[in-house]
């Protein structure tokens, strides 16, 4: 998950310093003034490198509600665009080797070594024998404008729809957009003469992704849903003119634009794609691998090291999954309480509305107790919604949209309603535990509401500890009065398991040669998954090699701490003390995270 991205501020950094107070600074003590001397240089650095980011990414700034460059979608796809983002990296790092870490406040150090960690594993991503089969792979079903762009356009996203000037921007945009679509194929066509596809599969799914958008008159379109439903502030000649130029516009560029790429898809790009779906089967995608890995984990991991800690834990869940079966009173194997699980009409949703109100509860529930566990309570509000037709069927069972930091958007629960007979109940209390409270919604909201941290640790992050930290919040549903009963607390141990297979299934793809029906196989003879959930998962893993790995590995880190925290402070131990000494700075790369809370430990002691 990436978080999109309030200027950093020129003042102290007072949150985090009360956060940090008693935490022993490195180095030798340094006066006063030289201090908030360095710290103010590097706040300097970090306020030129988020300006310059947003003037690259204006996407990033419409999703803070900065919307200074709004007519704008950025030039993604382009050698100018890449060489801009390549050079930025390394001009900050020169920038940073300006500054004093030693005479830095303890908060400013923690800052710039985010900072310095974050661009250094980034900028390896541009190594020519990387970028050489990363450009060239620029769409899949889970990556590629196309599957967050139509719900961003259409005033169910994050950009706004409350002016004249918001719908016009729009337009520009969208035109801009199909640009990028045109791009897509360009980049694809790249990849097909260096020999660089993507596996059958995942030309497969994109095609689907498209067929829906393409499906029905312009008026369904996504990119027409805008002028269905202006606000009251828009007269009469004005939704007139903007109708007729939606209208046209899905007609005459949009609608063309996706039919080129679904076209070309179809008749070109598929016939040469490849059947195997391992990066191992590419040129290079061996080394390709091992940086994705530790880009998603933002640790030196090796493949053969993460599959073996993935069977280690596939197999302490499975001993906790034969403890909930005898709890439940079912006498046969393992296996057949996992397919009781799954066809059992007892477990399965009658409708969406059900789904809804069950999310609806499960929330008041927690909302009742999470006080005790949590000191610091975003401000932002929730909403849970059902994930958009168009992209139900090969998205998630369920997802997180960050809202504004001024509240004006709310954060998005999403959860989905495709295959309902596969959406079992007994999922649902850890699916919220982790993508909305105390999960993906306190983690995330609680870094954009703190003014005090520069933008990069406000809006930025990485995937470890963002999902790191939503699998560790499915394991407070005791302290938060949830999986009480065996079969929830199976929903939970599923969940789990599934992370924990991740990382011998995603290896075992990229780096072992798994094939699909293989992972498939693995996955449901180890859980009790739903076989449409499995074939999604899997096909996912295919798609973004090496994301997968980070949700488990995060846990792992996040519960080590915790445990390292209870047992140097005893009694003194406070689960909401700790809590904030994780969250009140952002997502921090895991080496960031544990020197951080030794430090915290410490200082309690």
């Amino acid at each position: 998950m990436r978080v999109f991205l309030p200027l950093l501020l020129s003042v102290a950094l007072p949150a985090l310093a009360s956060a940090q107070a008693a935490a022993p600074a490195t180095g030798a003590a340094v006066p006063a003034g030289d201090t908030a001397t360095e710290d103010a240089k590097l706040r300097q650095i970090f306020h030129e490198s988020d300006e310059a980011r947003l003037r690259r990414n204006p996407v990033e700034a419409i999703f803070r509600g900065d919307l200074r460059y709004a007519d704008r979608l950025g030039e993604y796809l382009t050698p100018a665009f890449e060489a801009a983002e390549r050079q930025a990296l390394v001009d900050d790092l020169k920038a940073l080797g300006r500054v004093d870490r030693a005479r830095l406040s303890p908060v400013d150090q923690i800052a710039y070594d985010v900072f310095k960690s974050d661009r250094e594993r980034d900028l390896k991503g541009y190594a020519p024998g990387l970028l050489r089969i990363s450009e060239v792979l620029p769409i899949n079903h889970f990556g590629g404008l196309q599957t967050f762009y139509p719900e961003f356009a259409s005033s169910q996203g994050a950009a706004p729809f409350k002016t004249v000037a918001d719908y016009e921007n729009n337009l520009k945009r969208n035109a801009q957009y199909a640009a990028v679509v045109d791009r897509m194929i360009a980049r694809a066509r790249e990849g097909m003469a260096r020999g660089i596809m993507p596996p059958k599969l995942v030309v497969k799914n994109v095609i689907g992704q498209l067929d829906n958008l393409l499906a029905g008159a312009p008026e369904a379109s996504l990119f027409y849903q805008p002028v269905t439903k202006f606000p009251d502030s828009i007269g009469a000649a004005d939704r007139a003119r903007l109708t007729k130029a939606y209208a046209r516009q899905v007609s005459e560029v949009v609608n063309p634009a996706h039919r080129r790429l679904r076209d070309f898809l179809q008749t070109t790009y598929l016939p040469k794609a490849r059947d195997t779906v391992g990066l191992s089967a590419l040129p290079g995608g061996a080394a390709y691998y091992e940086y994705l890995i530790e880009n998603s984990t933002t640790l030196p991991l090796k493949a053969d090291a993460v599959h073996q800690l993935g069977l280690s834990e596939v197999a302490r869940i499975l001993t906790e999954m034969e403890t909930q079966k005898t709890r439940a009173g079912f006498s046969g194997t393992l296996p057949e309480f996992f397919q009781y699980l799954r066809t059992d009409p007892r477990f399965q949703p009658k409708s969406a509305e059900e789904i809804a109100a069950g999310y609806a509860a499960i929330g008041k529930k927690v909302d009742a107790r999470v006080r005790e566990q949590f000191s610091l309570i975003p401000k932002t509000p929730l909403e849970i919604r059902p994930v958009p037709a168009f992209r139900e069927k090969t998205d998630a069972a369920g997802s997180y949209q960050s809202g504004t930091p001024d509240g004006s958007r709310p954060g998005v629960f999403y959860y989905n309603t495709y295959d309902l007979p596969n959406r079992y109940l007994w999922g649902m209390e850890t699916l919220y535990l982790h993508e909305a409270v105390p999960g993906h919604h306190f983690q995330i909201s609680l870094a954009q509401e703190n003014t005090a941290l520069p933008a990069f640790m406000r809006f930025g992050g990485n995937t470890a500890f963002a999902e790191g930290w939503g699998l560790y919040a499915e394991t407070l549903y005791p302290e938060l009065g949830l999986e009480t009963d065996p079969y929830q607390r199976m929903g939970g141990l599923n969940d789990e398991m599934l992370r924990a297979m991740r990382l011998v299934v995603d290896t075992g793809i990229h780096a072992k040669g798994w094939t699909r029906d293989q992972a498939v196989k693995y996955m449901l003879d180890n859980s009790p998954m739903p076989a449409s959930d499995a074939a999604a998962e899997v096909e996912r893993y295919i798609a973004i090699p090496g994301q997968a790995l980070a949700y488990k590995i995060g846990q792992l880190t996040i519960l080590r701490l915790k445990a390292d925290a209870k047992k140097a402070l005893g009694k003194r131990f406070d689960p909401r003390a700790f809590h904030a000494v994780v969250l009140d700075t952002g997502a921090l790369p895991m080496p960031v995270l544990e020197k951080k809370v030794a430090d915290w430990i410490a200082s309690q002691r």
